[in-house]
């Protein structure tokens, strides 16, 4: 070991991530990943072979601990990809086509924007029937008319850069389509409502490399475009339990341990408990602090990703100081749109948002 390099330790020193990327996950979740990197059957996790039996019993601990966290019905696959959701609003568009080649997208930001795109990009002709683009996407339209004869509807229940987020379901007759990837397993859903749902690994599940899609078996091999890679098609990986080819082993197995610690404490009716308490303490803050402001609108305040500003920036720079002091890290929105953003993921503690709650009030009580 190099001479100035530390052991690691467990608990690591004390930070209180509120980055809006890769996920923070539970300490005993890290430590037994950290562990079975270094053995998980002989050999590291990093090493072992997709089609060994141990790691065959974990991915379908995995499929099984998705349907058992979200009561995910009969007549769905489970299936753990690659890609991000980025590849999957092009694998929704494909795999989801059908006669009219005409689909209905709500645009509510930067992702569901570029689902939007995929989907022309692959021969759909799209119809964004509700926006929220003209006041900058600070809300989520709800005076809308979906229109007949489209081959799905898709909406992105959570939008991180905005810090909106669905609070119910589009009532539609057409299939539903969600990329769900920052708020599944945050709270409550109804699959039996939803043909298709996808999520990137990173915010709630476990570290990026995985896509989670929750599929209606009745929807697979349906489609009618006339481009489909095989590597793009459901039905393909369906058939061969999400072992087409080489998984994201890693990620999965993490994404496994994290399922199991979700369900031993509370599974996602707790997890949703946590997360409105958190959402409340640091919303409270900054409407009772006069120099800050909220950037989404109330009825659609995200959950998981607050937004918000200061009244007056010229003191962005003593605060910054301020919560990068007390060991706060990713607090900076995102670079589109500048502001604050807390990202309170399900493994944030509320200790730590109390942390930046009493960052912000003793930034106040200093200012006069």
């Amino acid at each position: 070991m190099a001479a100035n390099r530390q052991p690691f330790l467990y608990p690591r020193i004390m930070t209180h991530n509120f980055g809006a990327g890769p996920c923070i996950l539970p300490q005993e979740v890290f430590k037994e990943a950290a562990d079975a990197v270094v053995n998980f059957n002989d050999l590291s996790i990093l090493e072992i072979s997709h089609r060994s039996s141990d790691f065959v019993e974990v991915m379908s601990e995995a499929r099984d601990l998705v349907k058992k966290a979200l009561g995910v019905p009969e007549g769905y696959t489970i299936l753990f990809l690659q890609g991000g959701a980025s590849l999957g609003f092009t694998i929704a568009a494909l795999n989801m086509m059908r006669s009219t080649k005409r689909a209905g997208y709500i645009n509510t930001g930067t992702w569901a924007k570029g689902a939007i795109a995929e989907a022309s990009a692959v021969g759909i002709e799209t119809d964004v029937f509700a926006s929220s683009e003209d006041r900058n996407f600070c809300y989520i339209p709800k005076d809308y008319s979906i229109p007949n004869d489209l081959d799905f509807v898709h909406y992105t229940s959570n939008n991180t850069i905005f810090g909106t987020q669905f609070k119910n379901t589009p009532n539609t007759s057409a299939p539903l389509v969600c990329d769900m990837s920052s708020d599944i397993f945050a709270h409550k859903i109804d699959v039996s409502k939803f043909d298709l749902i996808y999520a990137g690994a990173q915010k709630n599940l476990g570290p990026a490399g995985a896509t989670l899609f929750i599929v209606k078996d009745e929807v697979l091999g349906k489609s009618t475009s006339e481009f489909m890679p095989k590597y793009l098609n459901l039905a393909n990986h369906a058939a061969k339990d999400s072992m087409m080819n080489t998984p994201p082993v890693f990620s999965v197995y993490t994404s496994m341990l994290n399922l199991r610690h979700l369900i031993k404490n509370g599974g996602v009716e707790a997890a949703e408990k946590r997360n409105f308490d958190k959402a409340n303490m640091l919303y409270n803050e900054i409407d009772s602090n006069p120099l800050f402001k909220g950037a989404a609108d109330l009825s659609d305040r995200s959950t998981m990703n607050v937004t918000f500003l200061l009244n007056d920036e010229t003191l962005k720079t003593e605060f910054d100081q301020m919560w990068n002091d007390a060991r706060i890290i990713g607090l900076r929105g995102h670079r589109s749109v500048g502001g604050y953003r807390a990202s309170m993921y399900n493994a944030l503690t509320i200790d730590s948002v109390k942390v930046l709650t009493e960052v912000m009030n003793e930034f106040t009580r200093k200012k006069g």
